[in-house]
């Protein structure tokens, strides 16, 4: 799937909303990317699945933070037979206190996936929970960045970021 397919499909679902909306970030855009229309899709959530199952060798594990990346991450596990571990935002105060679901990320080289990033706050937390769990994390693959300061971040992390799509281009195809 080329970009302009993934983009097309993004605008076909309602994914792409134009208006005044506050982001994760506390920015206001007058744009929003809702990969949860997409996501929730199964016919656009397997089409992203087999595209980004071209950046997942050599991976031992995936990851992704709760609630917009479980679908995905859920999607390409099951794409590729990688097992995949949620990141909940919050450590749990009950049951057995665990902020990472799934198995044993020690020792493991783990790609991080991301619905969509803005600053790269959400996915910095990640890679701090999944590395003081001593997992090994050097690259993030996400499906849309909105190009504000998340491929930087990453950068500094010595963390590779991948895009299948960004803003720039989406906004390009406005139309």
């Amino acid at each position: 799937m080329k970009n302009d397919d993934l983009i097309r499909q993004l605008k076909t679902c309602g994914a792409i909303k134009f208006g005044r909306f506050v982001l994760t970030s506390g920015a206001i855009s007058d744009y929003y990317i809702d990969i949860k229309k997409a996501s929730t899709d199964p016919k656009i959530l397997k089409s992203i699945a087999k595209q980004m199952s071209g950046y997942v060798k050599g991976y031992d594990m995936l990851a992704g933070m709760e609630l917009g990346a479980v679908p995905l991450v859920v999607a390409l596990s099951l794409e590729t037979g990688i097992p995949y571990v949620i990141i909940r935002k919050e450590k749990r105060e009950h049951g057995t206190g665990k902020q990472i679901e799934g198995g044993e990320v020690k020792g493991k080289s783990v790609l991080i996936v991301e619905d969509v990033t803005t600053s790269g706050g959400s996915v910095v937390k990640t890679i701090q929970i999944l590395r003081e769990n001593n997992a090994e994390v050097e690259r993030v693959l996400a499906v849309v960045d909105r190009e504000s300061g998340a491929r930087e971040l990453l950068q500094k992390l010595e963390v590779e970021f991948i895009p299948l799509v960004s803003v720039s281009e989406i906004l390009k195809n406005r139309g």
